[in-house]
């Protein structure tokens, strides 16, 4: 009877630990394959910086920069 209060009194510590960890790779892989700065093959972009020229690298923008042109140089 005492194992079982004392699994019960854990899971609230599990379950955090388990958000924690799952919102830790899900952070991890969204910057392995969103970030512009990381490029996993450059045979096929050779510059994935261009690539985001005309784009925004944010979670949210309330302003849409679709109209925007880019200030940066072309090379």
């Amino acid at each position: 009877m005492r194992k079982k209060a004392l699994y019960s009194v854990l899971i609230p510590l599990f379950v955090a630990l388990a958000l924690g960890m799952g919102g830790a790779t899900f952070y991890t892989l969204r910057l392995a394959f969103r970030n512009p700065d990381v490029t996993w093959s450059l045979k096929n972009n050779p510059e994935p910086w261009e690539e985001y020229r005309d784009k925004q690298y944010k979670f949210f923008s309330s302003v849409s920069y679709k109209d925007h042109t880019s200030k940066a140089p072309e090379f």
